[in-house]
């Protein structure tokens, strides 16, 4: 038995999916059985989501009941802030599990998870030292969640860190980066990128109707820069997601661009599908968005930054430097339609992020000697 721990964002994203994903995983490859247990960050309340950052964690007798009721050998924890924290780590261990925690983001030193705040990658907090943050209030809500998220990492990184008994990073970019952060993880870090469960038979760009972004519409997200060098490029673009830019973004658009909101799995599957090319022109160090894996196993030609995870994965004739909208558009000119393109990147996929292959690097983190 596995048992999953996840702290559901206020506004579910791709970490939600990745936690599905990982689910499915677990049963259908390995052929273990799966729990989930979750907490949720949009129910808590903003007080109560304080006091578990500064206390570490809430509740953290549940998580071992949970592990004690399951028999879970292992802990897989996801985001853990708010509402979890080191002490359900802590407390799964006590139980007798062996604890897994996966590195999504930069969270363990960020607040905001992504190094990126005033419109420019970040790596102002460093270690315990979250002051950065609490003063730039890089969550952009109100001052007191700001400081009560800098207490909290700076409280409890290390505690965090040491409660765990192997890590999972989606890239080797991102794990280095947590480091020069100050970090803690090697050599408990394994790099496994984010499983695809199905892959397109062969790529179909060339019947492509429009190039496509799909996330969240936030300036780190860089989906300004692929608006303009799509207009540059003269080609059509379709935008899916929501976020905080979304009113901004679309005042700026143009007749060029049509805007769907948020979608459910089977429409997203169904717009990259009639797609000739994936745009993921993200202006921070990503470390593996799905965005660009799910673009890849459906056979589009992507169109990168080369910034973190990406460089790793995306074709290289896909890439172009961070916020250069010049570039992007003569990359979009050159994949637009380039079926050969999505043949490279449906490869690739194939290659890195099958359900065998990730099965058999989690396998290895599963059972490793030890807890």
């Amino acid at each position: 038995m596995i048992l999953l721990l996840h702290n559901r964002y206020r506004v579910p994203g791709g970490e939600e999916r990745a936690v599905e994903d990982l689910a499915w995983l677990i049963r259908t490859e390995l052929g273990d059985e799966v729990a989930v247990l979750e907490r949720d960050s949009a129910a808590l309340g903003r007080r109560r989501a304080a006091l578990g950052l500064l206390r570490g964690g809430l509740t953290p007798d549940d998580v071992a009941a949970a592990v004690r009721r399951t028999r879970a050998r292992v802990v897989h924890a996801h985001n853990v802030q708010p509402s979890l924290g080191w002490r359900a780590l802590a407390a799964a261990r006590s139980a007798g599990a062996r604890v897994v925690l996966h590195l999504h983001n930069y969270r363990l030193v960020c607040a905001v998870g992504t190094c990126f705040t005033r419109g420019e990658d970040c790596t102002r907090c460093h270690g315990r030292n979250t002051l950065p943050g609490v003063r730039l209030n890089c969550r952009g809500g109100s001052r007191p969640e700001a400081v009560a998220y800098g207490a909290g990492l700076a409280l409890w990184q290390r505690r965090l860190a040491g409660s765990a008994d192997a890590f999972v990073v989606p890239s080797a970019s991102a794990l280095r980066r947590l480091e020069q952060l100050g970090a803690r993880l090697e050599p408990r870090a394994h790099v496994i990128p984010s499983v695809q469960r199905s892959f397109a038979d062969r790529s179909r760009a060339d019947r492509g109707e429009y190039a496509l972004y799909a996330g969240r519409l936030a300036a780190e997200k860089g989906v300004a820069d692929a608006i303009a060098a799509c207009r540059l490029a003269h080609v059509p673009l379709v935008i899916v997601g929501e976020g905080p830019d979304e009113a901004r973004l679309r005042a700026a658009a143009g007749d060029a661009v049509r805007f769907t909101g948020r979608v459910d799995p089977a429409e997203l599957a169904a717009l990259r599908a009639a797609a000739g090319l994936a745009l993921v022109p993200s202006r921070y160090e990503e470390i593996l968005p799905l965005a660009a894996l799910e673009a890849m196993a459906a056979g589009l030609p992507v169109m990168a930054s080369r910034a973190g995870g990406l460089a790793e994965l995306v074709p290289a004739q896909g890439l172009h430097p961070p916020g250069d909208v010049f570039a992007m558009a003569d990359r979009i000119t050159a994949l637009w339609r380039n079926a050969a393109a999505g043949e490279a990147a449906l490869a690739v996929a194939r290659e890195r992020t099958a359900p065998a292959v990730v099965a058999a690097a989690l396998r290895a983190v599963y059972e490793a000697p030890g807890r």
